[in-house]
């Protein structure tokens, strides 16, 4: 048996409304939001008295899935550092594709987001840029120009 596709990646964070906010502004669309909680819950996480909201973001094309997460108990935990580095192990990024990286930046910096480096060109293909986003996790940006 194989994989028959990914389905999401989920993102918990801190403020959910804002983090709303942020990926809608990237263009992503909310498909959903709800409240997980229950035994089920418990047993799926592995944590006691599971209560969080979720809210199910995808992607214009109906492809991709952000599963963002506020959990209101337990109390959710800080990673260490609290912004680490590109090159920290587990989860690296999340990349977008996007039609205007300057003015995808510009309307992400409003929502809190901050660049990591600086938007850089790769050869006459790609224009690049690693940003932080909402509870820290490291959105991408990729503008094919070639």
């Amino acid at each position: 048996m194989a994989v028959q596709r990914m389905d999401n990646v989920g993102v918990v964070v801190d403020d959910l409304d804002a983090a709303v906010a942020f990926f809608t502004e990237l263009g992503m669309e909310l498909e959903g939001r709800a409240q997980i909680e229950g035994p089920w819950a418990d047993r799926t996480v592995g944590l006691d008295g599971v209560r969080s909201e979720i809210a199910m973001m995808r992607t214009p094309d109906g492809h991709g899935k952000l599963e963002l997460a506020e959990y209101h108990a337990p109390a959710a935990s800080r990673a260490e550092p609290r912004n680490p580095p590109p090159n920290t192990l587990g989860l690296h990024r999340v990349m977008f594709a996007v039609d205007d990286i300057d003015d995808t930046v510009a309307r992400l910096r409003a929502h809190g987001a901050e660049l990591l480096g600086e938007v850089a060109q790769y050869e006459s293909i790609f224009r690049l840029c690693y940003l932080r986003g909402p509870a820290g996790i490291i959105v991408a940006l990729a503008e094919q120009i070639g």
